[in-house]
Formats: structure tokens, C-alpha cells, sequence
């Protein structure tokens, strides 16, 4: 009996296949054209929607790899990335100050890392079919530790102490700073984060689940600088404390914030690009609510359990839900675009399987690992650059191409062919 093939592995002769062209820098010409890979763009061009048949841009007028676009984006990260940073240690030295020693800051911080490293890694299993950049993500991060949180920290003691001097009353303060004060200030500057990074790296957004991916690491900054806070505040609870805001609801702020990046996300496959305008509002008023809600229901719940059980449980349940669901359409997109370019002959269908599938990307790496560090390290740049040409092309479909769009296209598509000639020539 025959052995049942692996999900993917390439067929004998795939190395010369004429439905897979070589590189531009190739001197050769494609199998069976006697043409150069010019010529194959040229014949099957792929221009942004709305204008078939265009050709690429002359040489002259493509941005070059220091352009001013480039230079303002790093500026841009660098003067938000330093701020919030500032700001962070800000927060944590006077949340510190509340600390009776060294080793209660020390611990406090320690804790808010298990959250917040739960948090991201269920973030970035989320974000893994087309990973965001680093270095933005850690201005988002930044973002939410230190300018989000000190700014509500600031509002929120401002309002708790005139609402105490209205009233005459510091719990009925304390309710108007929860259910009020707080979900406005703090959705709206988590958000305000969240719209920043959309505006300044908007190239980097496709979809919802970019959105849902930078507002969940603005929320998970800005909680842990919270957590931190409120552990020392509450030391002398600390068990009860941690396991409220540790185990039962380490998920409270990305939810809440989830649905503005989420509308912000989804204003970004719009045809117009003034739509965050007024999908940015409906988003933000659904986190407010959700957080007023969220608060005036631990406010009013007597045990930690009730409050697990009958809030955060089935909200993370629907959380969970529309977030497979995004995930299903945003491989479904990726699958339609590399179908694009499989139908000029750029990939093979089956590599369009294994390319857009979790089980198929797995048996890709599994096979290039049997052939060495060198054929892993090309099937991994094979399929990273395979889900930005995708991005690349729906941005295109959508109306969004950049000036440089054929450039980055045929820097993508270049770099894919000579990734495939590495891990199937390795040995």
C-alpha cells in the first residue's frame, strides 16, 4: 500500500515549472515565452482597482527607499514611542509612591507581566497570518502605557475629587468616576492611539482584524500600568485583588477597545478614505457603553464568581466568535488575491492551498525542515511575503494603492520566486 503524500510537498519537476516565472534579475528568459519577467508583468498587469490594464509608473516617478514618506513615519515612531515611554515611567513612579518599599513596586510589576503577557500572546496568535510591524506595535503598547493612562489617570482623580465636593459623598464620587468618567476618558484616549497609528501607518491596516490587533495592544499597555496601580494600592489584598483583575479578567480593556480598532479596521476596506470619520465615533460609543457597563456591574456584584460568570465569561465567548469569524474571511481574502496571481502564473494552486491554510503553512515548514536551516529559513520568507502581496493587492482592490504600488509589488513578487528556488534547491 502507497503512503499517504504530506499535505504539501512539491511535485517532481516543480523546480522548472513554466506556471512559476523566474526573477526579474534572472538572466534567462520564462520557460516557453523565450521573454524576460518584464514582459509577463506587462501582459497580466495587476493595476489599482478602478484602472484595468494600467502599466506600471515610469521608473522616475517611484519614491526610492529613503523617500520623505519613510523619514516622517520613522520620526513619527520615534516622538510617539519617546512619549509614551516618558509617560509610562511617569505613572509607575507615582503609582510608587504609594508603595511602603522597593520590593512591593518590583512585585506589582511582576504580576501585571502575567496578564499582559497572556494577553499578547493570544494577540499575536490572532495576528499571525499577516503580522503587524514590531516597532508599531510597540508604539502602540507605549501608547497605552503611558499616554492613555496618564492622561485618564489625570481626569479621572480630577472628576473623582470635584464629584466628592459636589455630592459630599465619596462613594456616590467613586460611582460617578467609574461608570462615567472613566469608560469616556479612557476609551477615547485608547482609541485616540488606536486612530493615530491608523492615520500615520495606514498601509499597515487591511482589514478588521488590524484594528482589533492594534487596539488590543493599546488596551494591554494601558492595563498593565493600570494593574500596576492597583496592586500597590491594594497590597494588603493582593490575592483577591490579582485574581479579579489577573484570571477573571485579564481581557476586560482589549474588549472595550477592540471596538473602536474594530470600526476603525473596517473603515479601512471602504472605498472612500474619509470613512474612519464616521465609523471611529460608532465604535468608540460601543466601548464606552461596554466599559459602563462592565463597571457598574462590578460595582453592584457581591463576589467575583457572579461577575465571572454571568459578564465576562459570555462576553469573551462572543469575543472569541466574531474574532474566528474575522479571521475565516481575512484567509478567504488572502486565498481570492494569491488566486490573482495564480491565475498569471505566479504560484501553483497548490501552493495557493498551502499558502492559506494553518494545516498547509505547518506541513510547508514541516518539509522544508527536512531539508535544512536554509530551506526553513526561505519557506518562512516565502509565506510571510506571500500574505503581504495579498495585503498589497486587496489594498488595490479596495482603492487604497500606493504611489508606489507596482515597485512594491515587484519587490514582493521577486523576492517570493527566489525564496521558492532556495528551500526547493536546498538540500
Amino acid at each position: 500500500m502507497s503512503t499517504t503524500p504530506s499535505p504539501w510537498a512539491p511535485r517532481p519537476g516543480y523546480q522548472r515549472s513554466s506556471a512559476l516565472p523566474q526573477t526579474s534579475a534572472d538572466p534567462s528568459p520564462l520557460p516557453g515565452t523565450g521573454r524576460r519577467y518584464q514582459v509577463h508583468r506587462e501582459s497580466a498587469p495587476f493595476a489599482p482597482a478602478g484602472q484595468p490594464g494600467q502599466q506600471a509608473a515610469p521608473a522616475w516617478t517611484r519614491p526610492g527607499p529613503h523617500s520623505a514618506r519613510r523619514t516622517g513615519e520613522l520620526i513619527a515612531r520615534l516622538v510617539l514611542a519617546s512619549i509614551g515611554a516618558l509617560l509610562m515611567i511617569v505613572v509607575i513612579w507615582v503609582a510608587s509612591q504609594s508603595a511602603s518599599d522597593s520590593s512591593v513596586l518590583s512585585a506589582a510589576i511582576l504580576l501585571a507581566l502575567i496578564p499582559l503577557g497572556l494577553v499578547l500572546v493570544v494577540v499575536f496568535w490572532i495576528d499571525r497570518w499577516e503580522p503587524e510591524p514590531l516597532p508599531t506595535l510597540v508604539v502602540a503598547f507605549l501608547w497605552g502605557a503611558g499616554v492613555a493612562t496618564a492622561i485618564s489617570m489625570l481626569v479621572n482623580t480630577t472628576v473623582l475629587y470635584a464629584a466628592a465636593e459636589s455630592t459630599l459623598s465619596l462613594e456616590g464620587a467613586f460611582q460617578i468616576s467609574a461608570v462615567v468618567s472613566a469608560p469616556l476618558i479612557e476609551e477615547t484616549t485608547k482609541g485616540l492611539g488606536v486612530l493615530i497609528i491608523f492615520l500615520i501607518w495606514r498601509r499597515t491596516f487591511n482589514g478588521a482584524i488590524d484594528g482589533i490587533v492594534y487596539a488590543s495592544v493599546v488596551a494591554a499597555g494601558f492595563a498593565f500600568a493600570e494593574n500596576i496601580g492597583y496592586f500597590i494600592n491594594y497590597w494588603d489584598s493582593i490575592t483577591t485583588v490579582f485574581i479579579v483583575r489577573g484570571v477573571f479578567s485579564p481581557f476586560a480593556h482589549v474588549t472595550f477597545t477592540a471596538c473602536t480598532g474594530l470600526a476603525i479596521g473596517m473603515s479601512s476596506r471602504r472605498r472612500s478614505p474619509a470613512a474612519w470619520v464616521w465609523m471611529t465615533p460608532i465604535g468608540l460609543v460601543c466601548a464606552i457603553i461596554l466599559h459602563a457597563i462592565w463597571n457598574g456591574v462590578i460595582s453592584s456584584a457581591g463576589s467575583p464568581l457572579v461577575m465571572f460568570f454571568l459578564v465576562d465569561l459570555p462576553v469573551f465567548i462572543v469575543c472569541i466568535g466574531i474574532v474566528a469569524w474575522l479571521r475565516w474571511a481575512e484567509r478567504m481574502t488572502m486565498r481570492n488575491r494569491l488566486d490573482d496571481y495564480a491565475r498569471a502564473g505566479w504560484f501553483a494552486p497548490a501552493e495557493v492551498q498551502m499558502l492559506t491554510t494553518g494545516g498547509g503553512r505547518k506541513a510547508g515548514k514541516r518539509w522544508a525542515a527536512t531539508r535544512g536551516p536554509q530551506a526553513v529559513y526561505a519557506m518562512n520568507v516565502f509565506q510571510k511575503s506571500a500574505a503581504e502581496l495579498a495585503q498589497l493587492r486587496q489594498q488595490a482592490v479596495d482603492g487604497h494603492a500606493q504611489v508606489d504600488f507596482s515597485t512594491k509589488e515587484t519587490e514582493l513578487l521577486d523576492r517570493i520566486t527566489s525564496a521558492r528556488r532556495a528551500f526547493i534547491g536546498a538540500a
